[in-house]
């Protein structure tokens, strides 16, 4: 880590739920707290991890780019 007050610190976490309240959380209105609890599980596990395309991986998924990552190494 750096030091205090360096601004990239916590980038990563907050460019990710930036994307979150965005993508999710304020497109929908929620009854209980269980039900924005399972939407926003559903929305991490199913869309964020497994569909959605993130530029820092070549506009790839997460699942994807995993899945090509893996092929590379066993092919080494």
């Amino acid at each position: 880590m750096s030091r205090k007050g360096n601004c990239w610190d916590n980038a990563v976490a907050e460019s990710f739920f930036k994307t979150l309240k965005a993508e999710c959380v304020y497109q929908n209105k929620f009854e209980t707290r269980q039900q924005a609890a399972l939407l926003i599980f559903e929305y991490i596990e199913i869309w964020y991890n497994r569909k959605r395309l993130h530029s820092a991986l070549g506009y790839k998924s997460p699942q994807d780019f995993e899945k090509q990552l893996n092929k590379q190494i066993i092919a080494a």
